[in-house]
């Protein structure tokens, strides 16, 4: 049975410790996407989705068992937490986040040219925004190729210095880029990010048809439930991985959890 506990905004914006801008998106899906300066780091290589996630053609039609949310189906782990990030002027999710295990990943979906994936570019701005804010990011190879494992300076809730850990994975596919953020154990340790991962491999990318400008955000909606949803007040995780460098401007967030199983 699904439920959502409507989270205190303000909390989570203080986990909002990775900002970069989005690149120019052109009036077009035909048109490349613009790269950053690569920060002193190699380009990364092409990723790998040879384990996953697939786009809607590649999948079959039985739904069952997965959970859908337009754009996104993600398939049902017991035990899951999950979250939908709304923007609240207008309503409309703008993310999608599992809890699983005490760890985290963020999902988001973005429209992407033909003729190239948007990952270098937006990996490069993520180099950029990390170290303009103290941090540093390592270059590594994970199971969908290329990521990046951020390390930023925060100030924790009772003053004393810390530092926010977050492993960045981009999947560039047929005309979509999904960009998964994970947070928690699964951020640093193998073993603890398995089962996002396989999470992460089996999630279904629904580009739709619709004319859209590279780096535009895929539409996203609630899933059906049967149950009346339950409203109450509750506290961010202070693992949770740091939301959205890839947008041009932050929306205001109103996140909402659903618990599955």
């Amino acid at each position: 049975m699904f439920g959502r506990k409507k989270k205190n905004a303000e909390a989570v914006e203080e986990l909002e410790v990775v900002e970069t801008a989005a690149p120019e998106a052109e009036d077009t899906d035909e048109a490349p996407a613009e790269a950053a300066a690569t920060a002193g780091h190699a380009k990364p290589a092409k990723t790998d989705r040879s384990r996953g996630p697939l786009d809607a053609s590649e999948a079959s039609d039985d739904v069952e068992g997965m959970i859908d949310l337009g754009s996104l189906r993600l398939p049902i782990v017991q035990g899951m937490n999950l979250n939908l990030e709304v923007e609240q002027n207008s309503q409309q999710v703008v993310s999608v986040a599992v809890e699983l295990e005490g760890s985290r990943v963020q999902l988001q979906a973005f429209a992407a040219p033909k003729s190239e994936g948007l990952w270098e570019g937006i990996s490069s701005q993520i180099d950029q925004s990390v170290t303009a804010q103290g941090g540093r990011t390592d270059r590594r190879d994970g199971r969908f190729g290329p990521e990046i494992l951020a390390r930023v300076p925060m100030e924790g809730p009772d003053g004393e210095a810390g530092t926010m850990i977050a492993r960045f994975v981009g999947v560039d596919g047929p005309r979509w880029f999904l960009r998964a953020v994970f947070g928690g154990p699964a951020a640093i340790n193998e073993e603890a990010a398995q089962v996002l991962e396989d999470l992460v491999g089996g999630v279904i990318v629904d580009r739709g048809q619709t004319p859209m400008a590279p780096t535009e955000l895929l539409p996203l909606r609630m899933p059906q439930a049967d149950a009346e949803p339950v409203l109450a007040a509750d506290a961010p995780d202070a693992d949770a991985a740091p939301a959205d460098p890839s947008s041009e401007e932050r929306p205001e967030r109103g996140p909402e959890i659903t618990q599955i199983g």
